[in-house]
């Protein structure tokens, strides 16, 4: 009889491991290979190739780029936009944006500035992806071949636009957050996104407190239409949060990457030395496959901090930015 149960207890200690390791390789086979591939804790891009004498588009590809400040120049009451060519032509603007020491791309946003609307509450300094390359014939909003769509869409929506679906790759390091103002938006800031029509399916945050040594990663999904669905990558959004165990400090390099793929979102953190994060979310609900939903990518520095100190701002420098798209040619 014992030697019965102990051959069941094996038995069933046999078929818990199997299931188990299904499960892993389940999970290993739901990450696309576009992320599952990365090397492990081995960052995004080739730093030697950056030039700190040059300009921002001579070290980096701006011309598949626009750039919003937080700047009025021209006294429209809108945030000031250099388009893909003058951006590609050696613009910069200290110190908002320009070529770091080491050769990185630098962007930053004081908590007031200039905003791109009336219902826009905070203001930035960041890129907004512009397939049509500088091809003005090409409008910048709608389905046209200057932004693209979710594999789901219509197939006459999919001819329409530039891609369907793609990913950005970007590594930087947060600088500076602010430390100012709300204790809800103080050290917020929004470092990459997919904006659509209205909404966006993603916003990635950098967020570390005044009394912190380190920050967290996560990011928000929103809805289209509707409501915000938030995802912790590394701590949490929290305004209380206590230092996060093993958060990612100022001044320390990490990457991302942010892909569609047949409407999941799948995000990946990858930092020195570490172990990779992937989180995914299932967007086929979102309402992102609508005849009137179009896709852009952006990246930069978005503050979420519109109170305290008008000159408290945040920084972070960029050292590889990279959007990609299937079927999609410069």
């Amino acid at each position: 009889m014992k030697i019965l149960n102990s051959t069941l207890i094996c038995i069933s200690l046999f078929f818990c491991i199997a299931t188990i390791n299904a499960a892993k390789s389940n999970e290993t086979l739901d990450i696309p290979d576009s992320h599952s591939s990365l090397a492990q804790g081995v960052l995004l891009g080739d730093f030697g190739k950056l030039d700190p004498t040059k300009k921002p588009s001579e070290n980096f590809d701006l011309l598949d780029w626009s750039l919003t400040l937080p700047t009025d120049l021209n006294k429209d009451q809108k945030a000031d936009i250099i388009y893909e060519k003058p951006l590609s032509d050696n613009f910069e603007l200290k110190p908002l944006f320009y070529t770091a020491q080491d050769g990185g791309m630098v962007f930053a946003c004081p908590n007031v500035g200039a905003k791109t609307s009336k219902n826009t509450k905070y203001s930035r300094t960041e890129l907004r992806e512009m397939l049509r390359r500088g091809n003005t014939s090409i409008k910048t909003q709608g389905i046209t071949k200057n932004n693209w769509v979710f594999s789901s869409a219509h197939g006459s929506i999919r001819r329409k636009a530039a891609a369907v679906e793609g990913s950005l790759e970007a590594t930087l390091a947060v600088n500076r957050v602010s430390s100012t103002g709300d204790e809800k938006m103080v050290g917020r800031v929004i470092i990459g996104q997919i904006h659509a029509t209205d909404d966006e399916p993603i916003r990635l945050y950098y967020r570390k407190l005044p009394n912190n040594e380190k920050g967290s990663i996560y990011f928000a999904h929103e809805v289209n239409g509707g409501d915000d669905i938030w995802t912790n990558i590394i701590g949490t959004r929290s305004h209380t949060l206590a230092n996060p165990e093993d958060g990612i400090g100022l001044n320390e390099k990490f990457s991302y990457k942010i892909t569609v793929e047949d409407d999941i979102l799948f995000v990946t953190i990858i930092r020195q030395g570490k172990p990779n994060i992937t989180k995914k979310l299932d967007m086929s609900d979102s309402g992102y496959h609508k005849n009137n939903q179009y896709m852009y990518f952006k990246a930069g520095v978005y503050n979420q901090n519109n109170s305290g100190n008008p000159k408290d701002y945040v920084q972070a420098t960029f050292y590889h930015l990279n959007n990609q798209h299937d079927g999609y040619q410069h």
